[in-house]
């Protein structure tokens, strides 16, 4: 779709059954303990289950996404990345549906980088556990999904924001070799799915910014603009769990302490390399979870991360053109930022606007509609300009 292919495969999709059977084996094996504290950790969640108007929807992606995992555990891959890996097109044919992944060998490299074993994303998005959904406050049509142990988080897509991102994924893995501790979400996969004879839908696979989401208290979407950016709050005791927007945050601050010139240093060399690509619209996602007192301060708690992840290019980059940091030893360690009394979940989401034609007419709308006041469709330097300029006035 993003370049000349070495051509379409397609094969019969092996069945998930023993992968099923696995997990429910892996399941039992938990115990009553293990299954309590995680239905405490999904308040605010929904499962996909049985009767659920999307349960079958979920239910294809599971059994699709454990076929097409299965084919980079069972073929590793050898040798150095190719051109090849960014435009192959594999379709695996299911009872009922067809399944297409789209430049896995880059996606299955990628994550391979992260440290991520094909066997624990195979389990995490295979058909072990129902797909879980929450109350989305998002403007788009598109439908959200959480792995059962919210680790992954699945988002439909149009074809044209697809073909976006699969035009850039060179250089955004680039780009992440090159600063590994960037706030750029983890893509972790593109895919395809047909029903019978159908039109094709498509969905992105990416590391959830909000993981683990235990005792986060607060999440907020910010564009670093005023219209249409609030959201009502769910009533106190609600056990919804709502994104909120920038004027959400209002008289509210990001207290980072040290941790605060490398974040105004990372948003820079993100948004810059977004501007590149002529992208706007997209997100600074940003939790908030309380420190306990055993956990401020900590020096102990941070740890260098020598690993191939973090590690970045091999290249004559310096460390500090680089812009490492300490990484907290907690998962998801990447989207993760200590200051002295809160943790901070930040990333970047939402990459495949780009400004066209139609964000530059949206844009003349927009001005003539909302005189005076700041909004989202603007050019991507202004966008990036913008958004660095409020996580700056926002954090001390």
């Amino acid at each position: 779709m993003a370049a000349p292919s070495p051509g379409p495969r397609e094969v019969l999709a092996p069945s998930p059954e023993a992968g099923r059977r696995a997990a429910t084996s892996s399941s039992s094996r938990r115990g009553i303990l293990w299954r309590l504290r995680d239905k405490q950790s999904r308040l605010g969640l929904f499962e996909i289950s049985p009767g659920h108007e999307l349960h079958g929807l979920t239910c294809m992606m599971q059994a699709g996404l454990w076929a097409a995992t299965q084919v980079s555990v069972d073929h590793p891959l050898m040798g150095l990345p190719s051109q090849e890996d960014f435009s192959e097109v594999l379709t695996q044919v299911h009872e009922g549906f067809e399944l297409g992944t789209l430049a896995g060998p880059a996606f299955a490299r990628l994550r391979r980088s992260l440290g991520l074993a094909e066997e624990d994303y195979q389990a995490a998005l295979g058909p072990g556990g129902p797909y879980l959904q929450f109350l989305s406050t998002s403007k788009s049509k598109a439908s959200f999904f959480l792995s059962h142990d919210q680790r992954f988080f699945l988002k439909t897509q149009r074809r044209r924001e697809v073909r976006v991102l699969l035009t850039h994924l060179p250089r955004y893995v680039q780009h992440l070799q090159r600063h590994p501790h960037s706030l750029l979400a983890r893509l972790l996969g593109v895919h395809s799915l047909r029903v019978a004879q159908g039109k094709k839908k498509y969905f992105i696979i990416m590391q959830s910014v909000f993981y683990p989401a235990g005792r986060i208290s607060e999440r907020y979407d910010i564009k670093g603009c005023e219209v249409s950016r609030w959201v009502e709050p769910a009533p106190e005791g609600s056990p919804l769990v709502l994104v909120l927007k920038d004027l959400n945050f209002q008289g509210k601050t990001i207290n980072l302490g040290p941790q605060r010139s490398w974040l105004l240093r990372q948003m820079e060399l993100d948004t810059t390399f977004l501007r590149e690509l002529n992208v706007l619209d997209y997100s600074l996602l940003m939790a908030l979870q309380c420190l306990h007192e055993d956990e401020r301060g900590q020096g102990s708690c941070l740890i260098f991360r020598m690993a191939r992840s973090v590690q970045g290019a091999q290249g004559p980059e310096e460390p500090e053109a680089q812009n490492r940091r300490l990484l907290p030893d907690a998962p998801n360690a990447l989207h993760i930022l200590d200051g002295p009394e809160q943790r901070y979940f930040l990333g970047l989401v939402d990459l495949a606007t780009v400004y066209g034609l139609r964000k530059r007419l949206e844009h003349l709308w927009k001005t003539l509609r909302y005189p005076g006041r700041t909004f989202s469709t603007v050019s991507p330097a202004r966008y990036a300009r913008r958004l660095c300029q409020w996580v700056e006035e926002h954090t001390e």
